[in-house]
């Protein structure tokens, strides 16, 4: 199956980055935490090449707590400020702050020696569709923010979040790009939900994350589901249609309803805490 994703809103949306870059100081890439590396966006290293970073791993909680810290050093190795994150029950939210003004520590202080005082970091949020993005503005800034735009220096119109007075923040939609150089990126982002699954093949979507966890985390299936498991990925896929009743005419096992429970059950975290990606 050939995972490739890419309407005609994301091609307007990137055109749109493109140019708000230009007035920002700080991107704010919110990844997913059970894919960092596929959830990385490429265009936004060539769009951000002379921006601070700043890297949020998001539902945190869904992913394996080892590699998140394992993700967390990569980051750092890279020269990159990375934090973990919950965006639903605000895990880490507080530590953003601070994380910011370390990622934009040249910036502040340059501003200073030119005689610059309070004015605030203009930073852009971005992240692929489904990453949480709008969960963790509300949960960033909360009751207490307010919207500004028509602002010197801003195009008209365009609606900045202001959290305090040192911090802006711009909203952009959630895209992903053109063409995935590793099919397996594409994979990876249609089993998080970052994809349409009604252009997808949900039982070859479900049949090769079987596969994988089976791999990575070989009792993960067989616990949520209490199977015996088998070595043949088909018969697996058999053994949870039994168990949870997914029968057609006949008594034939549905196993594109199988896909669609095996699917959510890995996206709301009810197979445990699970990392794809690895470093």
């Amino acid at each position: 199956m050939d995972y490739q994703w890419f309407p005609g809103h994301m091609t307007k949306a990137m055109r749109q980055m493109k140019e708000d870059i230009k007035l920002i100081d700080l991107i704010i890439e919110l990844l997913d935490a059970r894919i960092p590396l596929s959830s990385r966006n490429p265009e936004i290293d060539n769009l951000g090449q002379n921006k601070a970073r700043l890297v949020l791993l998001n539902k945190a909680d869904l992913a394996d707590e080892k590699q998140n810290n394992k993700w967390i050093e990569y980051f750092k190795k890279k020269g990159i400020v990375a934090l973990k994150i919950n965006s639903k029950n605000k895990q880490g939210i507080k530590e953003i702050n601070n994380a910011v003004n370390i990622a934009c520590k040249e910036k502040i202080e340059r501003n200073l020696k030119r005689g610059i005082k309070n004015r605030p970091i203009r930073a852009m949020v971005v992240g692929i569709p489904n990453v949480g993005k709008s969960t963790f503005i509300n949960a960033y800034a909360g009751k207490n923010c307010a919207k500004t735009g028509n602002k010197p220096g801003v195009t008209k119109g365009k609606q900045w979040i202001r959290l305090n007075k040192n911090l802006e923040l711009l909203d952009t939609p959630g895209v992903l790009w053109p063409k995935f150089d590793d099919q397996k990126i594409g994979m990876h982002l249609a089993f998080i939900g970052s994809m349409n699954d009604n252009i997808l093949d949900v039982s070859e979507l479900a049949f090769q994350l079987i596969k994988l966890l089976e791999n990575l985390y070989p009792n993960a299936i067989k616990d949520r589901y209490s199977i015996e498991g088998d070595d043949n990925i088909l018969q697996i896929m058999y053994q949870i249609a039994e168990v949870r009743g997914c029968k057609l005419k006949g008594n034939q096992p549905d196993l594109d309803k199988t896909s669609k429970i095996v699917l959510d059950d890995f996206r709301s975290g009810k197979l445990g805490r699970i990392t794809l990606d690895r470093n």
